[in-house]
């Protein structure tokens, strides 16, 4: 394989998994590095909408995804006091209309399902990361934090809000990355309220949470989210972040609710951070580009982060594949194709900073690419 057909992807979550499996179908040989141990656990439930649905569906994953679904009936609303306030079976926060054709699944899920597609001919290095990127005339000579230096024709980042590529090429991330005035934990817990396919939404003052079941309704996965600053901090220290979680929702007025500080304490699973968005001027330098949230995240509040991720890693192959190996064509042609895509998802988020935002924005911004007609990305 030459050089020039191999490309490194720093992250294995949705983008970077779904971006190795285009690039091999290409006939690229990528190579995945993912910072952790082993594949990654937990996470909240995401959803698949509009364009998206379409590229799962030319991966020949759209029926396993379905069969992944969350099943939802429906949702409560409770107020501080643990009171129903409001009840719905025919929406839910945290995925709209319970009869559109989106798809929400759990994100580990959803992983696991395009990793499984990514068995042959991907690489993978778990527990390793990328410490330097020098470009030269042969390639992209990357050190890496344990194993030795090597040599890619390209190097994606598609390692998330933090992207430590995006940080090595682009410069340090505070000049790119808008704080929300929020902060996110996301862990799993007992079914200590009893539901059955159901989710409660609740909030008290700046804090609240959304407790769903997973599928069996043997767990909840629980979003807990607290308005707040930006903190200095280290967002890799879980254990600072788990202390702040932990402190916001012994507050909680609900005894129900306050239990979660309990499996917050001890969930292996747990995970906090800012909400933000990151807005660059440009996704790509030299032989070096970025998808997904390390170079546009919409944050969690938009309810598209996911969506977002698979459609720019189907274009951004796509385009490779169209080039004929001229990378600097092929990365201004995704970029352009995916900037209004990105701006009306990212929208989303700010449009209604206390609520989702409207059904009709959504419509808009689910849909706002056109894909290709034949199906591998090559003639938009």
């Amino acid at each position: 394989m030459q050089i020039a057909q191999t490309v490194l992807i720093s992250g294995a979550g949705v983008a970077g998994s779904a971006l190795a499996y285009w690039l091999r179908r290409h006939g690229y040989a990528p190579t995945m590095v993912e910072r952790a141990p082993a594949p990654r656990s937990g996470g909240q439930a995401i959803d698949v909408r509009g364009v998206a649905l379409d590229v799962i569906d030319r991966m020949g994953l759209l029926e396993e995804v379905r069969a992944h679904r969350t099943h939802m009936r429906g949702m409560s609303v409770l107020n501080a006091d643990g009171e129903e306030v409001h009840r719905s079976t025919e929406y839910t926060l945290s995925s709209g209309r319970l009869a559109d054709p989106d798809v929400e699944l759990m994100r580990d899920d959803l992983v696991r399902l395009l990793r499984g597609g990514t068995r042959e001919g991907v690489e993978y290095v778990y527990g390793d990361a990328v410490e330097a990127i020098e470009e030269s005339a042969e390639g992209v000579r990357v050190a890496f934090v344990n194993g030795p230096d090597r040599v890619f024709g390209l190097v994606v980042g598609a390692d998330g809000l933090h992207s430590g590529v995006r940080r090595l090429v682009f410069g340090p991330e505070e000049q790119f990355n808008r704080h929300l005035g929020q902060y996110l934990s996301v862990f799993t817990a007992e079914n200590f309220l009893g539901l059955e396919d159901w989710q409660v939404w609740l909030r008290d003052g700046g804090a609240g949470f959304a407790a769903m079941t997973v599928p069996g309704n043997g767990r909840l996965r629980v979003a807990f989210g607290f308005e707040s600053p930006r903190m200095d901090g280290d967002h890799r220290d879980a254990e600072w972040l788990r202390g702040l979680v932990v402190e916001r929702a012994e507050r909680l007025r609900w005894a129900e609710g306050r239990k979660l500080a309990a499996y917050a304490r001890k969930a292996g699973d747990f995970y906090c951070d800012a909400m933000a968005q990151v807005h660059l001027d440009h996704w790509s330098r030299g032989r070096v580009v970025l998808l997904g949230d390390a170079g546009y995240c919409a944050s969690p509040l938009s309810g598209q982060g996911t969506s977002l991720a698979l459609v720019g890693a189907y274009v951004l192959a796509g385009e490779l594949a169209k080039a004929g190996g001229d990378h600097s064509a092929a990365f201004a042609r995704y970029e352009g194709r995916m900037r209004p895509f990105v701006a009306a998802n990212q929208a989303l988020a700010t449009e209604a900073p206390g609520g989702p935002a409207s059904e009709e924005s959504m419509e808009r911004a689910k849909s706002a690419i056109v894909l290709d007609q034949s199906g591998d990305g090559r003639d938009a």
